[in-house]
């Protein structure tokens, strides 16, 4: 089993732009990696998370993909390839939550879901597996909701429970390969994925169903990220749920 330094890893973050990514692109640089900013629409916010990077003297850079096309996705390893010389974490933080009862859930929004949560992580995941080098990790990203069983989470949480079983399956076809796959799965957590939406009292509610009775932040799961990316070599195949104690 192989433990590089954090100094000498290169990590490829999707969704990184914004939320629960960019703390993750923060927190993986503050650790020595070099960073890969990957968004699909908003490269002013992309650049943004970048300098943030570099201001505190990482190495850092922004790519584009639409996580669900497959040749879009293979290009964006090949740049970082042919940048840094390889891959070593994967963090696959990009997604979309759109909340209704499923009676009244509108199936292109499921779709739309679909698409990027589960599609999306697939694509990425199997570059990840054909690129990442010995000592990798890839982090997937799954959801306290898959437990908790939320009314109108229907479809969304049924995306994070396909997140869920690839990350078990992927862990074990990755025998012999010394490269860990995992998944995060956050309680509610204070990004505008979340919050977009949400009454005031909903939001209050919610942070009270936790023991430590707040809301998460994304600095909370980039911490369980971080483990997962640099020192848990022993933890593979997991959801690691990160949500303060609701679930």
């Amino acid at each position: 089993m192989s433990t590089p330094s954090t100094s000498d890893r290169v990590a490829v973050i999707t969704g990184a732009s914004g939320g629960i990514g960019r703390a993750v692109a923060q927190r993986l640089a503050a650790d020595g990696m070099t960073v890969v900013v990957h968004y699909a629409g908003n490269a002013a916010a992309a650049q943004e998370v970048v300098e943030s990077v570099t201001a505190v003297g990482a190495k850092a850079t922004a790519v584009r993909a639409d996580v669900a096309d497959e040749t879009e996705v293979a290009a964006l390893f090949d740049t970082v390839e042919q940048a840094y010389g390889g891959v070593d974490v994967v963090v696959n933080t990009a997604g979309i939550m759109l909340l209704s009862p499923l009676a009244e859930l509108s199936l292109d929004d499921f779709d739309r879901m679909h698409r990027t949560n589960v599609r999306g992580t697939f694509v990425v995941s199997q570059q990840a597996t054909r690129r990442l080098r010995p000592g990798g990790a890839l982090i997937n990203f799954s959801s306290s909701v898959v437990a908790l069983a939320l009314p109108t989470y229907t479809a969304y949480a049924a995306t994070k429970g396909a997140v869920d079983a690839m990350t078990a399956i992927l862990a074990k076809e990755l025998r012999g390969r010394d490269v860990t796959v995992n998944a995060v799965a956050p309680g509610p957590t204070a990004t505008p994925l979340f919050l977009d939406g949400k009454p005031q009292d909903a939001v209050d509610q919610l942070a009270s169903m936790a023991p430590l009775e707040r809301l998460g932040t994304p600095e909370d799961a980039a911490e369980v990220v971080a483990f997962l990316a640099g020192p848990a070599r022993w933890v593979n195949g997991q959801v690691l749920r990160a949500n303060g104690g609701i679930a």
